[in-house]
């Protein structure tokens, strides 16, 4: 029998895409992770999501003291934002949004006052740039030299280097760097894009082990990768199989923790291939997904549905409370991740739904007690 699988759960840091963080043990059957969009904050808190909030740490952490009071004032029943804990204050995450690694192999970001920033789809490489590039030069080049920079003015200033960047996934990055080429380069030039995904997945494990040992001498614990496979629904599952799965496979042995980020999709055609991923410590889907099965396959992975923020703010609440009854009676325990909450969407639905979420967590405790007290007089 070997060691147990380590879970991660979703975390979505203030003013930051989605993430990862390992479980602490105190996680609930229904655990609610909750993200707003840039603009949430922007119309309520005017943050800058400009070029500052990505480049200077001592302005990210004056933003995110902000944005936390704001949503501690908003949602006081949501346990893991806390003022008087600055801890995350002081942070990476967040840092160039999702695409640190496109970023770090050339791809120049368009930063936006009011989200996060894009990449500028005339940057993507062509077949010769990449050609000439090495894992070398891509982590000697000037993206990654200012991410050291900027931990070190955090350690200087606070401590604890705290947060997890954004390295998206093997394909993701293809896609982010070369553009939809990357599909074609699959088929026609088999050779050149299994030659790119392997310098990419180099890059990513490098640059993750270098960041994160410096973030550990500084005292943050931190030892994991979850790749996010957006876009894996573009390709077959063989295809998959066939030019990712190795490399996914060679992450998830590089690092202690490990995870798969799908997105709001149906990964139910996925799962036979999914479970040839060691270390699978946390795996979130669409809820068209055949949950049920999900939670019997990986029955030691820390499971979420990422829920639709347009849903959320459309949907009558009766219909959203028989989606959250679906999900909870099929895959909980599980995360129900509410990320990119627009700014239009009105507080009291997200309060609404963090109260049902919690009435189901309240029905299955009730139901446990019966049957420990029923055990208990057999």
């Amino acid at each position: 029998m070997g060691a147990p699988i380590k879970q991660l759960r979703n975390h979505i840091p203030i003013g930051g895409p989605a993430r990862r963080e390992p479980v602490c043990g105190t996680e609930t059957p229904f655990r609610v992770s909750l993200g707003f969009e840039p603009a949430w904050y922007t119309k309520r808190c005017g943050t800058d999501f400009s070029e500052g909030f990505h480049k200077d740490p001592c302005n990210r952490y004056k933003m995110i003291k902000v944005m936390k009071a704001e949503l501690v004032e908003t949602f006081p029943s949501v346990p893991y934002w806390n003022t008087e804990d600055e801890t995350d204050l002081a942070t990476i995450s967040g840092c160039y949004g999702a695409f640190p690694v496109p970023h770090a192999f050339g791809v120049p970001l368009v930063f936006r006052f009011d989200g996060w920033p894009v990449l500028d789809p005339s940057g993507h490489l062509g077949v010769e740039e990449i050609e000439k590039l090495t894992v070398e030069s891509v982590l000697n080049g000037p993206v990654v030299e200012d991410i050291f920079r900027q931990m070190d003015i955090i350690e200087r200033e606070w401590g604890n280097i705290h947060g997890y960047l954004n390295w998206q996934g093997v394909l993701n990055n293809g896609f982010n760097i070369r553009g939809q080429e990357i599909f074609l380069d699959m088929y026609e030039r088999s050779g050149f894009a299994r030659y790119f995904f392997s310098i990419i997945t180099e890059v990513m494990i490098r640059l993750a082990k270098m960041v994160q040992f410096r973030q550990r001498k500084s005292g943050f614990a931190i030892d994991q990768f979850s790749v996010s496979n957006c876009v894996m629904n573009m390709i077959s599952s063989e295809m998959y199989e066939d030019f990712i799965l190795p490399h996914d496979a060679r992450i998830a042995e590089s690092f202690d923790r490990f995870g798969v980020h799908t997105c709001e999709w149906d990964i139910t055609s996925y799962i036979a291939i999914l479970k040839k991923l060691p270390k699978m410590g946390y795996l979130d889907m669409g809820m068209m997904s055949d949950m049920a099965r999900i939670r019997r396959e990986f029955p030691d992975t820390r499971r979420a549905v990422l829920y639709s923020p347009v849903k959320l703010k459309e949907a009558g609440l009766e219909e959203i409370n028989k989606d959250m009854e679906t999900i909870f009676r099929s895959l909980a325990p599980c995360d129900i991740v509410l990320a990119d909450i627009q700014f239009t969407t009105p507080d009291q639905r997200v309060r609404d739904v963090l109260h049902i979420c919690k009435q189901l967590e309240g029905a299955v405790s009730i139901t446990q007690n019966i049957t420990e007290d029923k055990d208990r007089i057999t």
